[in-house]
């Protein structure tokens, strides 16, 4: 039956020639970010049994028969999606993501929930996050720099100009060195130093501290001094009274600092009050009372200390990398850091890897503005695709795992980095000529047949 074999080369064509739509897609597509390449799968149609088999017959007189089938041809089983990661390249673009392993982008798109390994991220002209073709990226939302996973994902925005608050400083840290002495000198010896405090509106309060020698060796006293900002006067840090108006002559006592003969300090007393100790050993030396209430005194100091708030000295524990020490040498005494800084306005961010956004601000302060999440899926292979990059769950895909990036199986994130395809240019190219020489030989088949229907024909 002749027509068997044109049915088998017709249905070979096809297949084949979906086999050439499919390498065709992927080598076009061989410079789509995140685009995977796919592989067509092939399966025989239902054979036509001509005859079936027999057992072999009792008493050993003869063997056993094997069926006889013909294959009607072939079919298209899958077109199954190679998953494998492709390579990742460095943009420097702070809104591009590449996903190091499993998961996709969850886009809110037309009213869908659609998913997309494309990172080629940016961003519109309300600060949403979003694909090149508008989709609203999903993630969570940060509120004063704090995000909450446990709530339900949403769009995520990074607007331009976005500032946060000033944050009046409670301490200042204070490292180096004061001079070793065995006998108090005349006239006594001082080391002064001058460091940038903030208040709540992030105005500027200049605090000097000055060491002076103590009357006996390895003592130091010290003293602290706010001018007012208006010049006429100021606030002294320890002691009472608390502020003078300029000039001033006679600041009271400040706090004794006393060390040990091999250089550390061992002691922080202020008049016949010890400081004791923090747990890791560090001495915490706090601003008076009555200086924090003259500091608040806007309309007097010029500055803006809300009502009860507190500012201190921090000296590192004796044994610590950046100790206060008295060794023989030179002065090297000088406050380094503080918790408080002026207002800032957004800078630039960076995408981490568990998808947190952080954006630098012009104070030199960082902030978590938002976090990516990241959807994985029972069958990934299953998705539908939608094109664009973009695909929707379907029965055989199994529901979106939503989460963190990194966690339950869904990979990290790289910022500043896309995923390239993961086409195989020298492989297609092989599939292309395999596809074609089956193309043709399927095209030979109907030639041949026909032939041989012509050669029946003219059988006289």
């Amino acid at each position: 039956m002749t027509e068997r074999s044109i049915l088998a080369a017709v249905s070979g064509i096809q297949a084949n020639q979906t086999y050439l739509d499919s390498i065709g897609n992927n080598i076009a597509n061989a410079d789509t970010i995140g685009y995977k390449d796919s592989q067509v799968q092939f399966q025989d149609l239902l054979a036509q049994q001509i005859s079936g088999a027999t057992a072999p017959p009792a008493g050993g007189t003869g063997g056993g028969i094997n069926p006889v089938a013909i294959g009607s041809g072939v079919r298209v089983a899958a077109n199954e999606i190679n998953l494998a990661e492709g390579s990742l390249e460095q943009t420097g673009i702070p809104s591009d993501v590449a996903i190091q392993g499993n998961g996709y982008l969850i886009v809110q798109s037309g009213g869908q929930q659609q998913y997309t390994r494309d990172g080629s991220l940016t961003t519109d002209a309300n600060g949403n996050l979003t694909t090149q073709t508008g989709g609203l990226i999903q993630g969570w939302q940060a509120k004063n720099g704090v995000v909450s996973t446990s709530t339900p994902i949403g769009g995520i925005q990074i607007p331009q100009g976005a500032t946060i608050p000033a944050n009046p400083s409670s301490y200042i840290d204070l490292t180096g060195n004061l001079p070793a002495f065995s006998t108090a000198s005349t006239p006594a010896l001082q080391e002064t130093t001058t460091y940038n405090a903030y208040d709540s509106l992030g105005n500027v309060v200049p605090v000097t501290l000055t060491f002076t020698q103590g009357t006996s060796a390895d003592t130091w006293n010290v003293q602290g001094t706010v001018p007012n900002a208006s010049g006429t006067g100021g606030t002294y840090l320890f002691g009472s009274p608390s502020t003078y108006t300029a000039p001033s002559s006679t600041p009271p006592a400040g706090a004794t600092v006393k060390f040990s003969s091999t250089g550390e300090l061992t002691s922080i007393s202020i008049g016949t009050s010890t400081i004791s100790a923090n747990s890791d050993g560090s001495y915490t030396l706090p601003v008076s009372s009555a200086a924090m209430t003259a500091l608040a005194a806007t309309a007097t100091s010029g500055y803006s200390f809300p009502t009860g708030a507190t500012l201190a000295l921090d000296f590192p524990a004796p044994s610590s990398s950046n100790a206060v020490t008295q060794f023989a040498g030179s002065s090297s005494i000088q406050a380094d850091g503080t918790d408080g800084y002026p207002p800032g306005t957004l800078q630039s961010y960076s995408i981490g890897q568990d998808g947190t956004i952080t954006g630098s601000f012009s104070n030199g302060q960082t902030q978590a503005l938002g976090q990516i999440a990241l959807a994985n899926f029972a069958n990934p292979a299953g998705l539908a695709d939608q094109g664009g990059g973009l695909f929707a769950t379907s029965p055989n895909s199994g529901q979106a795992l939503v989460g963190v990036p990194g966690t339950a199986g869904r990979g990290s994130l790289l910022g500043g980095s896309l995923e390239q395809s993961n086409v195989n240019l020298g492989t297609e190219l092989t599939n292309l000529i395999t596809a074609q020489e089956a193309y043709t030989a399927n095209t030979k088949v109907l030639t041949t047949t026909d032939q041989v229907i012509q050669a029946l024909e003219n059988v006289p």
